[in-house]
């Protein structure tokens, strides 16, 4: 290994141990010195210990340097898990996350220079945003449902079970349902509601409208519409600060896409992000202009209370996996029969009650070439901001409907342009 790369992996593994230590740090920080195991430096020394001991072990390169390493690693856990022990004594608690959190530290310094100093890195982080999170994911579990639990661990098993045994090729006779590739995608979707579906639990839909469009927003920006449309129709006085929730939420849903698409086809981002970026970047704007002004007419907003069903229900997971392969398949045979028109014919159909099905139905492929996913899923964007005015309207009145009318077309009108920009 040469110097320069040596130097690179050890600043990378002291980075992981200082990452962590500062959580540790910051956790402990009303603690007097001496009275706590590890902190800032001690985590920081551990994983630039790890890292050293990673390149000797490889400078070694045979088994010995293996031995040494795995030999180093208990040497450590040993001394670090009796000074843990003093100090669980001394304070009369108990837990095992500091040791196990040290544990990593070392490790991961050590793949810092064995491995992937990239993954290296994203353990550090996914193991400092673990344990900042704690708080947040002990509330969580205390709000979660036995019947959340059972769903979720229902959708695990045959995630990690049933996926690995389904065909990962097409089985129909138009070339268009791969299985493995519809199952994974439903995942997808899946785990990116449940995001937003944890988020309504924990912060609460009535601690504002902003909060409820954008949690919800990542779940379902139409059940976002549905329950403050209902709410402004008893509140019509609060008109925009509910507008501004459901916009938000439609924003977000335009984030969304953007997210799904460069997950499944990093190439059709390029094209799409323009004209879906415009339509979230003025319903965004809109959302903020019609909060500000919204707050002269009360203080409470009467966010209202949004009921989302389980993202990781079998139920809905599976519907969600139907309706994903009859878009699927619809797109392809249409294309195939009319060309691009079917595709976008689709997309307008699909676009009433949702846009994650077309747009992995675009981003897999399914459509063509890159300027008919574009449009199509433009189309999606456009036909499902339409639905929610109409629906706002209906439902809300219409101050609230006029109100989502004009934000609304200027959002669409300035996506319009961006993809008539971007598709030249």
């Amino acid at each position: 290994m040469e110097t320069f790369e040596l130097f690179q992996r050890l600043s990378v593994a002291l980075a992981v141990g200082l990452l962590i230590g500062l959580e540790r740090g910051w956790t402990e920080r009303k603690e007097e010195e001496g009275y706590r195991t590890a902190g800032l430096r001690t985590f920081a020394l551990s994983g630039l210990l790890g890292g050293v001991w990673g390149a000797i072990a490889k400078e070694t390169g045979d088994s010995g340097g293996a031995a040494a390493l795995g030999a180093a690693f208990v040497v450590y856990a040993l001394i670090f898990a009796f000074f843990r022990y003093r100090e669980i004594v001394h304070d009369g608690t108990f837990g095992a996350t500091t040791i196990i959190a040290a544990m990593l530290t070392f490790a991961l310094g050590a793949f810092a220079t064995l491995g992937s100093m990239e993954v290296a890195a994203a353990g550090g982080v996914a193991a400092t945003a673990l344990l900042a999170w704690k708080g947040l994911l002990h509330t969580w579990l205390r709000r979660m449902t036995q019947q959340e639990l059972r769903s979720a661990l229902v959708l695990l098993a045959m995630t990690f079970i049933l996926l690995p045994l389904l065909p990962h090729r097409t089985v129909d006779p138009w070339d268009a349902l791969n299985p493995y590739e519809i199952w994974l995608m439903t995942i997808m979707i899946a785990f990116i509601s449940f995001v937003g579906y944890v988020a309504v639990k924990l912060a609460g839909d009535k601690q504002g409208v902003a909060i409820t469009g954008i949690a919800g927003g990542l779940a379902s920006s139409t059940a976002v519409t549905l329950t403050l449309a209902k709410v402004a129709g008893k509140n019509p006085g609060q008109a925009r600060l509910l507008a501004a929730g459901v916009l938000f939420a439609s924003a977000v849903m335009a984030g969304r896409v953007l997210a799904i698409a460069g997950v499944i086809n990093a190439g059709l981002l390029a094209t799409i992000v323009l004209p879906v970026g415009a339509v979230g970047a003025v319903l965004a704007l809109g959302a903020v202009t019609l909060m500000l002004r919204g707050a002269h007419d009360g203080r409470d907003g009467g966010g209202g209370s949004i009921e989302l069903k389980n993202p990781f229900e079998l139920t809905t997971v599976l519907q969600f996996g139907a309706i994903l392969a009859i878009v699927i398949l619809a797109t392809k045979v249409l294309t195939s029969l009319v060309g691009s028109a079917g595709a976008y014919l689709v997309a307008a159909v699909s676009g009433i009650a949702d846009v994650d099905a077309i747009t992995l139905s675009m981003a897999r492929g399914a459509g063509g070439d890159a300027t008919t996913a574009a449009i199509a899923i433009f189309i999606a964007v456009a036909v499902n901001t339409a639905t929610k005015t109409i629906m706002a309207w209906w439902i809300g009145g219409v101050g609230m409907g006029r109100l989502m009318a004009a934000v609304s077309a200027a959002a669409v009108l300035a996506g319009a342009v961006a993809l008539v920009l971007a598709t030249k």
